[in-house]
């Protein structure tokens, strides 16, 4: 089993950035949503309200970001270390985090309404879902510090999909940060059941939790339509309890490098 696709979201909610080499930090991999738009009330903004943040590019600068989106001029946003900081909730129900506010008036032209840029100026504010221990800290991810995918789950979701006349979805409909090939289908079930330890390399993540899928995986992640599938099938296929489940939660155990290519090696609950 080896890495097949390193991939950040630097602004929650933008397109993505695949990378040939990734670093892991204790709140996920380097530069991952460290920034999210928050709205007036200091409330995260994510796909879920504006699928248009899909035409939001971002590249990664030494100290901070350029943004670019259609119909809007180029935009170079420094990390504001030195300015007040603010609380914000990446939802309306989460527990709020230390930021500082990077920029306004382009994010707003962008989305058409009031909102603000923030930047996560500490990224052990906040903590891992339902944890209350600072040594599990997360960015402005959902909940959890990385999302695991497996190709072959995915091949067997585009399966069931195909057969009921549907067309097949790629996998970035999903927002991985690493995504596995040579596993078998739906093997990161059992991996977080029994909250194994993956090692790759030096460093060691714990499969956590599966993660619940929203209607966010209903949106072209190019163009930003919006459409029914995967979210029915999963729902029909992948319902468990309250949730439909694709990919698994990681939790950095040891902090290194990621490499497409590396092997992946699970190891027992113990490590």
């Amino acid at each position: 089993m080896r890495i097949a696709t390193l991939a950040t979201y630097p602004v929650k909610g933008c397109h993505r950035i695949e990378h040939d080499v990734a670093e892991v930090e204790p709140w996920g991999l380097t530069s991952d949503r460290r920034w999210m738009m928050v709205d007036d009330d200091g409330v995260g903004i994510t796909q879920r309200d504006l699928p248009l943040l899909t035409q939001l590019r971002v590249r990664v600068r030494d100290g901070g970001l350029e943004l670019s989106a259609p119909g809007m001029p180029d935009l170079t946003v420094a990390e504001p270390v030195d300015g007040p900081k603010e609380f914000v909730r990446v939802f309306k129900r989460h527990a709020p985090a230390p930021a500082r506010i990077a920029e306004s008036a382009w994010s707003s032209a962008f989305l058409g309404r009031s909102v603000r840029l923030a930047w996560q100026a500490d990224p052990g504010g906040r903590n891992v879902a339902g944890s209350s221990s600072a040594a599990e800290p997360v960015s402005f991810a959902d909940g959890y510090p990385m999302l695991l995918a497996n190709t072959a789950s995915l091949d067997a979701l585009n399966d069931w999909l195909v057969s009921a006349g549907e067309e097949a979805v790629p996998m970035t409909r999903f927002r991985p940060n690493l995504v596995v090939s040579g596993a078998g289908a739906w093997a990161e079930d059992d991996w977080s059941a029994r909250e194994v330890r993956l090692r790759i390399g030096s460093t060691v993540l714990l499969a956590s939790t599966p993660c619940p899928r929203c209607l966010v995986t209903t949106i072209d992640q190019e163009t930003g339509e919006k459409g029914r599938q995967p979210l029915r099938m999963l729902g029909q296929r992948r319902r468990f309890g309250s949730g439909l489940h694709f990919a698994i939660n990681l939790i950095p155990i040891t902090v290194g490098s990621l490499r497409v290519g590396d092997e992946v090696t699970v190891l027992s609950p113990s490590g």
